[in-house]
């Protein structure tokens, strides 16, 4: 018997070898390197050829066939022509692999954790864009999630998300930092973000916890309490109008109720902040669509570019990024109830002119789609800006505003309506009183100063104001000392030189006209008993906010 080459006997063991030709044709193989070949895919096999042609570092790996093999090449037996290959399988990759799915599986349990967090959760580099938020963010916004990536926290505080920044505190301090973030969409919200720092102790990345301090702050002061208060949280099925002292809010409520029975466009005209979302509820309870949804979109803090696929839906696959399912539009979620187009005025030019042809045909199209479909929507628009001068000047288009403008109703601002201002202010004590489980109270020259500031964010601006004295101050009857600096200063007052004491008169005269009310009808008869004149007493009234049948 003729004597064993040595590349035969090496044929036997689990050696990966190869001899090519020039242009990488197989000469000779090893046993497991032609099983290791026939299990090749054309992409496989393609990949394979193409390592026997190149010419590359001794020692480089290359991935093939689940397994992380490293490729070395010889001249084989003196042949100039001939070259030897040698694959050894790395002995890290295993490892490697199972750390890389253990990585995997890390994060996507990390990402469940995120998405199920009851509490909003968002991601922010050092520079404060934001990397990532979770599904809650969205649910205390009302905005899609997406819409946040890539945004700065400054840029969030021009659009109105977020009242206060606390990236410039956070990356100055290297600490946590919380602030109070007001109410929206019906969520008292309070913002902490903390820090996490590198090797060299600078801030890395900003991790921002959102949360609703309604719902825990009664858990907190009555613990043990086995479940809320019933008037904890402020509800849809409370009165969405709790004070109406002033004349020109009770003349707004009795021409709503005489109205709403006609099922015709609202426009809420006033200020920012004067209560147009609160008295778009009201029309809503009030009216026969009461058993359906009232749906509100802020045409401000929606993108141009996200806002019609969010009042008309879209299609599945009506365009990158969409669901497979399709998604229904503001239109369809509000059918038979009512939608409420908050700062209309906001609204792209091309978008008006999808919205007036709905408003006329009573029917939308979702992007995407080739069907139209019927809708049943009464729509309430509401703006604070002047869409009559804005129409003028091609801003906005003129139909679209005779559309809207059936049935305008305007709010005035609260320095409009100064009768309002302490009643709303002790409704919100009360509000807040029972929802955080307090029993704080205003004192008198905190009264004073309330009824006399200029409050050019108006209802909200007061809310607010209320609410952070409430959660900061220690004592339980609110001061002057209790306010934040803006507000010590006599700028935000109506009029500098009122005095305490000017206010104190005021106050006296309200009182005064309020108990003759109660015993005279006319205010003739107030002014023969207050020995003043029927003008100055009517004047006076006006002032105050008071009526009397004549």
């Amino acid at each position: 018997m003729a004597p064993m080459r040595l590349l035969d006997m090496t044929s036997y063991f689990p050696l990966l070898w190869v001899i090519t030709d020039q242009f990488g044709q197989i000469k000779e193989e090893s046993i497991s390197f032609q099983e290791l070949r026939d299990g090749l895919n054309h992409t496989e096999e393609k990949e394979l050829t193409k390592k026997l042609c190149v010419n590359e570092k001794n020692g480089a790996s290359f991935y093939l066939s689940g397994q992380l093999l490293r490729h070395f090449k010889m001249g084989y037996q003196n042949e100039a022509n001939l070259q030897a290959h040698l694959f050894i399988e790395d002995p890290e990759f295993e490892a490697i692999q199972a750390e890389l799915q253990d990585e995997k599986q890390a994060n996507q349990e990390l990402n469940r954790i995120l998405e199920h967090s009851y509490d909003g959760i968002s991601i922010n580099t050092a520079d404060g864009i934001t990397l990532k938020v979770n599904n809650s963010v969205e649910r205390f916004t009302g905005i899609p999630k997406e819409y946040f990536i890539g945004k700065s926290a400054e840029k969030l505080v021009t659009r109105g998300f977020l009242q206060e920044s606390l990236y410039s505190r956070i990356i100055k301090t290297k600490k946590p930092a919380t602030a109070f973030q007001g109410g929206k969409n019906g969520h008292q919200i309070v913002m902490t973000g903390s820090p996490l720092l590198n090797n060299n102790g600078e801030v890395d990345k900003i991790i921002y916890n959102i949360r609703d301090v309604s719902e825990l702050l009664p858990y907190y002061r009555k613990f043990g309490q086995e479940s809320l208060p019933t008037d904890a949280i402020y509800t849809s099925n409370q009165s969405p109008l709790p004070v109406l002292h002033s004349s020109a809010m009770a003349d707004i409520h009795e021409m709503v109720n005489r109205i709403n029975q006609i099922d015709a466009t609202v426009l809420l005209l006033g200020e920012t902040g004067v209560g147009k979302d609160v008295l778009a509820k009201h029309i809503h309870q009030s009216s026969p669509r009461r058993n359906g949804e009232l749906v509100k979109v802020n045409c401000g803090a929606i993108p141009a570019e996200l806002m019609e696929s969010e009042l008309f839906g879209y299609e599945a696959g009506a365009f990158s990024g969409a669901s497979r399912y399709g998604k229904a539009g503001m239109f369809e979620m509000a059918d038979g109830g009512i939608l409420f187009l908050d700062e209309i005025g906001e609204l792209a030019l091309p978008l008006q002119v999808k919205l007036l042809q709905v408003l006329q045909d009573r029917e939308i199209r979702r992007v995407g789609g080739s069907k139209t479909k019927r809708v049943d929507v009464r729509v309430i628009a509401a703006t604070n800006r002047d869409l009559k001068e804005m129409a003028e000047n091609g801003k906005f288009r003129e139909d679209l505003y005779y559309r809207l403008n059936i049935l305008p109703i305007r709010i005035p601002p609260l320095r409009e309506r100064r009768a309002d201002i302490l009643p709303l202010a002790e409704y919100y004590i009360n509000h807040f009183n029972a929802a955080f489980g307090m029993t704080k109270m205003l004192s008198k020259p905190l009264k004073h100063l309330l009824f006399s500031n200029r409050w050019s964010g108006n209802v909200r601006e007061l809310a607010n104001l209320i609410q952070r004295l409430m959660i900061l101050s220690k004592n339980d009857e609110l001061g002057l000392e209790d306010l934040p600096e803006e507000y010590r200063d006599s700028k935000g007052s109506e009029n500098e030189s009122n005095s305490l004491l000017q206010l104190t008169v005021e106050q006296a005269e309200r009182n005064l006209l309020e108990d003759a009310l109660r015993t005279y009808k006319t205010t003739y008869e107030i002014a023969e008993a207050l020995q003043s004149s029927q003008a100055t007493i009517a004047r006076k009234m006006k002032k105050y906010g008071l009526t009397s049948t004549s």
